[in-house]
């Protein structure tokens, strides 16, 4: 597997995408109940095996959710959830995307572009020095092409061999 950190330095670099779908909102959810983000890990990171936090206790959960630092925003569509994404600030300033990902349901029509957009905002709307985040070869096939085109910048590779357990769609 191959692991790519990539950052917008600077606010300019962010060569944001249209909203595609006049019902698409993303709002940040102040008080998300432990079921609920669990339930948008989950499905969200479902074939990209997200598997870190699937075992985190409800109070884990509402731990991480109550950190000052932390922010989970939710794109939805027409009232649906279609997606959402993590921030979170560091000491040094800058501010990570922690998670950021679609519904299955809602892949292929142009919702990433614009959900990243939002979620380089919303972390600029924090004040971060910078944007940073990170990909791997296990995320969906668009995923490093979307963060290139908002204009993220690779600053750092990894390479490493991992044992991955069966994709739950595959069963």
């Amino acid at each position: 597997m191959t692991r790519t950190h990539l950052e917008l330095a600077e606010r300019a670099e962010l060569r944001p995408a249209p909203r595609p779908d006049v019902r698409a909102r993303v709002e940040r959810v102040v008080e998300c109940p432990a079921s609920f983000f669990r339930y948008l890990y989950a499905e969200v990171g479902r074939d990209y095996f997200w598997l870190e936090r699937r075992g985190w206790t409800d109070e884990q959960v509402r731990s991480r959710l109550a950190d000052p630092s932390v922010s989970v925003h939710l794109l939805t569509l027409g009232g649906a959830p279609a997606g959402y994404f993590e921030l979170e600030r560091h000491r040094d300033g800058s501010v990570e995307i922690v998670y950021f990902g679609l519904l299955p349901e809602f892949l292929g029509r142009g919702l990433g572009k614009y959900l990243l957009t939002e979620a380089a905002e919303a972390a600029w709307a924090l004040g971060a020095s910078r944007v940073w985040l990170h990909t791997c070869t296990l995320d969906h096939a668009a995923a490093l092409a979307n963060y290139l085109g908002r204009g993220f910048r690779p600053y750092e590779t990894e390479t490493y061999e991992v044992t991955l357990p069966e994709p739950r769609s595959a069963k």
